[in-house]
Order: structure tokens, then sequence, then C-alpha cells
């Protein structure tokens, strides 16, 4: 067994990709537009993972943005739980996010993980490669913000 995808259903396409493709960096690997089924599903990569999208069969590993033509209900459930990417520093990647106005929801207090969330609500965990980061401010002393 293999892990393939993680698919995401979205309300607005555009706001989805600017989060996942602009501002955490994921690369577009595949689309599918489907006129008679009326949805778009966008399949995205880290940049690390492109050869293992390359190999034969499925790709694998993506994120799978599922964008139905006609407007749908989704609610704000919690079964699904969060994505996680292994980033190469946190903090960084953290200050880059909220420059971009991407609210940290739950700051790398401990230089090991933080949580934001997509346009749509999905729970995004970003954790540190390799050990923790020594803490730093703002970040050490930053209340959580919201849900993730």
């Amino acid at each position: 067994m293999r892990y393939l995808h993680t698919m995401l259903r979205v309300r607005n396409l555009d706001a989805a990709l600017k989060f996942y493709r602009d501002a955490l960096g994921l690369e577009e690997v595949r689309r599918i537009e489907n006129e008679k089924g009326r949805f778009t599903l966008v399949f995205l990569a880290a940049p690390e993972d492109r050869e293992l999208v390359k190999q034969k069969g499925r790709p694998a590993p993506t994120v799978e943005l599922t964008y139905n033509w006609d407007e749908e209900t989704y609610g704000e459930d919690r079964y699904f739980g969060h994505l996680a990417y292994e980033v190469d520093d946190i903090y960084a990647t953290c200050d880059r996010l909220a420059k971009l106005g991407i609210t940290i929801n739950r700051p790398p207090r401990d230089g090991q993980m933080a949580f934001v969330r997509s346009p749509d609500r999905h729970s995004i965990e970003l954790l540190q490669k390799g050990e923790a980061k020594p803490p730093q401010e703002p970040w050490a002393s930053m209340p959580n913000t919201g849900h993730w």
C-alpha cells in the first residue's frame, strides 16, 4: 500500500490555487476538466516529490483539489483531519505565509510544528525538517488563533 492523494473539495478554485500553489509552493502536476460531470480536478505535488509523481501508474503523493462547477454546501464538518508537509525552515515558512495574509492558527512555538488553514478551512500542518529549531520570537509567545 502507498499513499496516493488526498482529495479536498474547494468552493473557489482560484482561491484554493492561490493558497496551495502560490503560498505553500505546491506545483500543479495534472488537471482534469470534466464537462459532463461538471467538475475540475487539479492535482498538486510538493517540489521534492516531483520524481515520485512521474513514476509509472498513479501519480503520488498528491493533493487533489476537486472543484464542482455547481455550488454545493459542504459545511465545516471535522471528519477530515489535516494535510501535513515537512518544511526546511518552520519560522521562515510561517513568516512568508503571514506576510501573504495567511493566519498562523497554531504558531511554531516549539520550533517544530505549526498549523494554518486553507480558504476552504482545511487544516494544514507544517513540520520542521529534522530537529526542532530553538524557540524564537515572535513565535514562542504567540497565542493560537481560531481553529486548526
